[in-house]
């Protein structure tokens, strides 16, 4: 998955921004506020993706292009590499795990204002 192709799949998902709160390079994506990917433009084959603790460590053992996260918790955050062997269909699922972990730690009134809960 190319870096054009990882921004176009982020931000197609409901109350996505985009933006660089930390520095010119590292393009940040967060719904509602909250980080849920991280890719530097220098070097577009990472990305850092939250992950569910238990399901990282299953990621790392069985894939060794998912590594834990860098510069970001080790615990809920992995750094996968983009240009590996991993498909782009677990690339796509490991967004959508990401996107989802953030917003079940909204309340849910705040999912529900969001309209991301019935």
């Amino acid at each position: 998955m190319f870096i054009d192709e990882l921004r176009e799949f982020c931000m197609i998902k409901p109350f996505v921004t985009e933006g660089f709160p930390f520095d010119e390079d590292t393009l940040v994506f967060k719904v509602d506020g909250k980080m849920f990917a991280l890719v530097s433009l220098s070097d577009p084959s990472w990305v850092n993706l939250k992950c569910d603790p238990e399901r990282a460590v299953d990621l790392r053992e069985q894939y060794e292009s998912i590594r834990p996260g860098y510069h970001m918790s080790k615990t809920h955050w992995n750094t996968v590499n983009l240009h590996a062997s991993l498909d782009d269909a677990l690339i796509r699922g490991l967004i959508d795990h990401s996107y989802d972990e953030v917003v079940r730690g909204f309340t849910r009134k705040r999912r529900r204002e969001l309209g991301l809960e019935p």
